[in-house]
């Protein structure tokens, strides 16, 4: 995927190099998981991933894989904590529905996370279903 402006701010593909940037603005990663920041690596390393961002720098990234049924599923959305709000989690929907490569795309989000809730819906997706049991007490 070439940049693709989107108003304020451009979203492209992620190279290797810039693993460090997005753990920077992942709220999980920053904390010290070190689960998630050696995914943003493996993610990062792979291709998988492109990040929204504006001149002051990264404002958020998306990851989407093709082993869902082969079909595409986003796997990760994260926006960082002071860009929420600004349209960017939608723009990145929109930049992976457009580059997917498979007829589908789907993702999951717990019930408690209502802003991804809020984010699908508004972006004009339908839930397929529900899972129970990957998180405890939360589908």
């Amino acid at each position: 995927m070439d940049a693709v402006g989107l108003g304020k701010f451009v979203v492209r593909r992620v190279s290797e190099s810039e693993t460090h940037a997005l753990i920077g603005i992942d709220a999980v990663a920053i904390d010290g998981d070190d689960e998630r920041q050696a995914s943003i690596r493996s993610w990062c390393q792979q291709g998988l991933a492109v990040v929204a961002e504006d001149v002051s720098g990264p404002l958020g990234y998306c990851v989407v894989e093709y082993t869902f049924f082969e079909q595409g599923f986003v796997t990760m959305l994260m926006v960082a904590p002071p860009a929420r709000g600004r349209g960017v989690g939608h723009r990145l929907l929109e930049a992976v529905v457009a580059s997917c490569t498979t007829p589908k795309l789907f993702t999951s989000a717990n019930v408690s996370n209502q802003p991804m809730q809020r984010l699908l819906q508004r972006a004009g997706w339908s839930p397929v279903g529900l899972l129970h049991g990957l998180d405890e007490g939360d589908p």
